[in-house]
């Protein structure tokens, strides 16, 4: 930590968030790890013969979560592109990332004919977690995915015939300013949506599951079709808030 000093020291100058800081930091802690328990000499030999310990600095700095309102998502959304509207909208609609968003392939999809719907299964090397991720879709995701359907034979979300690599794009930033909420990141979308699943009283281990959060069983091989129907019903009561001005004022009091 004495020879990462001065660099974290020139990175809190530079105004670089703690977060940022820690993420260099982890990578440090991960070649650590390697040269003590993975890389060898020729004769033998680890690298290291012991771990220096990393540790990481406080986030007194990290922004709170900004769940937006429904008159806000409206604002916004009624600004952006389509391709762009309908990958905003998919997101506030499922939880994801915006990396799971704009990975998403239709070989991932997984019909499931005792509901009459389908869910996505994501590959664990897409997933923060690294665990593969069910996605649940809710009756406004489905639509957005049938829009989509067969515009591409591998991405669902692309523009121009090509895939989108982020949602975080010039007309995405653009659109929040013309709005007013330059605050809002494209991560807002998925607190929004478990803000919604709070609000509208979706149990917390349910909250979890389509949040794509590490619930301690694994989704991806043991979810019955009764299962997934309890979650899609939880899914589709964020939609029935629309209309629910006490939700909104809920919202925005509690930030």
């Amino acid at each position: 930590m004495g020879i990462l000093k001065p660099f974290i020291a020139s990175e809190q100058n530079r105004g670089v968030k703690t977060i940022t800081i820690n993420h260099a930091l982890q990578v440090v802690r991960r070649i650590l790890n390697l040269a003590s328990g993975e890389w060898f000499h020729d004769n033998g030999l680890n690298w290291l013969q012991g771990v220096p310990k990393i540790i990481f600095l406080p986030a007194t700095d990290r922004r709170k979560p900004y769940p937006i309102s429904w008159d806000e998502q409206r604002l916004l959304f009624s600004e952006l592109p389509d391709h762009v509207r309908r990958m905003a909208l998919f997101k506030v609609n499922t939880g994801t990332r915006e990396a799971e968003v704009c990975n998403l392939r239709w070989e991932w999809e997984i019909r499931i004919p005792d509901l009459k719907t389908t869910i996505f299964k994501v590959p664990a090397e897409y997933v923060k977690n690294r665990d593969d991720r069910i996605v649940v879709l809710n009756d406004t995701a489905k639509a957005v995915i049938e829009k989509v359907r067969g515009q591409h034979p591998v991405n669902v979300f692309t523009y121009r015939g090509k895939p989108v690599s982020k949602i975080n794009s010039r007309a995405w930033r653009r659109a929040r300013k013309v709005v007013g909420l330059e605050q809002v990141r494209v991560h807002d979308l998925k607190h929004t949506w478990g803000h919604r699943l709070r609000l509208a009283g979706v149990p917390e281990e349910d909250r979890k599951d389509l949040l794509g959060h590490r619930s301690g069983k694994s989704i991806t091989m043991h979810y019955s079709a009764g299962d997934l129907a309890k979650l899609i019903e939880h899914a589709n009561k964020v939609m029935a808030t629309d209309r629910a001005p006490s939700l909104i004022i809920l919202n925005r009091a509690t930030g």
